[in-house]
């Protein structure tokens, strides 16, 4: 009698493609050897790039390589259904503009002029109580921070870019723009920042011209957010949209020459709050005009591919990626952040962080199975990863 694992890897493998999430679990009950071949990463790819938020990009890329496929696709279902546990991790008694980044297994919060970087407890989304690391140096409140491999850099009301190493104590301080700077990128050796200034400047990262201004655009707009492309070569910035020039524009890294313009329809005081790029010419956008905003160069800069309101008009102070399928979004009243899948109308899961009392979501980030929401005075953590009896949103 043949059985079913008794079939060629390559055909077998052609077999449960085919199959879907809940039929592989029943297949992987059969028998040891079809429980360790359905555990195989190359088994669930094509499923997990379905999924939201599985760390499989849509160019086939994995982002979370240590963690089985077959682990977050199950976690995914969770993130879709909103079954997750809330947590405030850690809350301070001012009320601030936090800003976050999550780098491994660290997380990094800026609490007025300080950052501070704290380990994430293994044992869930909690915070080691004790930071293992605080970068200072600005003398008023940090507005955007970024991390490359080896430094972090910052920049603040102050007006100044500050380079921190991450490893070690040494430090570099800009003297950047005349107002706050309030946006910042860094890739390829640049720095691009943008100011209430109205400007946008390209600094050098090399070390022959560190700290070197290499060009400074006249945005003519208060710039409020900017990325620069994954491709290097192109950086966009979004402005306040209180003059008569259009909000998001996309400009040259080397020659700081505008390329291009996106959008048409924009309103007065349509500011762009937040930009992330996903592909060289794809990025997303959100603001004051309450919309997230899916822009594809390729097939038009006029007008973008899709959009998404935000069903109670508020408006989006930031958003994220998983570069698949799923976007968050979080907005300018009551702690409420929100998960989209691009290949609906309507978001997924809504959650509300700070009800009764009301604070914009002033930054997010995930991974594969925690969200972290920065509001005005607390830090809090949405748990997918596993459920108790409580373990509702």
């Amino acid at each position: 009698m043949l059985f079913l694992y008794h079939l060629p890897e390559d055909i077998l493998y052609l077999v449960l493609s085919y199959l879907d999430c809940q039929t592989l679990n029943s297949l992987s009950q059969v028998c040891k050897k079809m429980y360790n071949f359905t555990s195989r990463d190359v088994v669930w790819k094509r499923i997990a790039k379905e999924c939201i938020n599985s760390g499989i990009t849509q160019e086939g890329r994995d982002i979370f390589p240590r963690i089985p496929l077959k682990d977050r696709v199950k976690i995914s279902q969770n993130w879709r259904r909103g079954r997750c546990r809330k947590e405030a991790v850690l809350k301070w008694k001012n009320n601030l503009l936090p800003w976050i980044q999550l780098d491994g297994g660290v997380l990094y919060l800026s609490q007025a002029a300080d950052i501070r970087a704290y380990q994430l407890r293994t044992d869930g989304g909690g915070l080691q109580r004790k930071p293992v690391a605080v970068y200072s140096g600005h003398r008023e409140d940090v507005c955007r921070f970024i991390m490359t491999e080896s430094h972090l850099i910052s920049a603040g009301v102050d007006g100044k870019i500050i380079l921190h190493q991450k490893q070690g104590s040494f430090s570099m301080e800009y003297s950047a723009h005349n107002q706050e700077v309030n946006c910042i990128d860094s890739k390829g050796g640049l720095i691009v920042s943008g100011s209430r200034d109205r400007t946008a400047r390209v600094w050098s990262l090399s070390s022959n011209r560190l700290g070197e201004c290499l060009h400074t655009i006249p945005t003519l707009d208060r710039v409020w957010s900017l990325a620069i492309s994954p491709s290097q070569s192109s950086f966009v910035t979004g402005t306040a949209c209180c003059g008569h020039v259009a909000p998001l524009r996309i400009w040259d890294v080397e020659s700081c020459q505008l390329l291009t313009c996106l959008g048409t329809d924009f309103r007065r005081g349509a500011g762009v709050l937040d930009v992330v790029y996903e592909s060289p010419s794809t990025l997303l956008s959100c603001g004051y005009d309450t919309f997230i905003r899916y822009w594809d160069v390729r097939a038009s800069t006029r007008k973008c591919v899709m959009e998404w309101e935000e069903p109670h008009d508020s408006a989006l102070y930031c958003i994220q990626s998983d570069s698949n399928h799923m976007i968050a979004s979080g907005s300018s009243y009551y702690g409420v952040v929100r998960l989209w899948d691009k290949r609906q109308t309507r978001c997924l899961q809504t959650f509300s962080l700070s009800s009764p009392t009301s604070s914009p979501v002033y930054c997010l980030r995930f991974n594969s199975t925690h969200l972290y929401a920065a509001l005005a005075s607390a830090l809090y953590a949405l748990d997918f990863k596993g459920l108790d009896s409580r373990g509702r949103k």
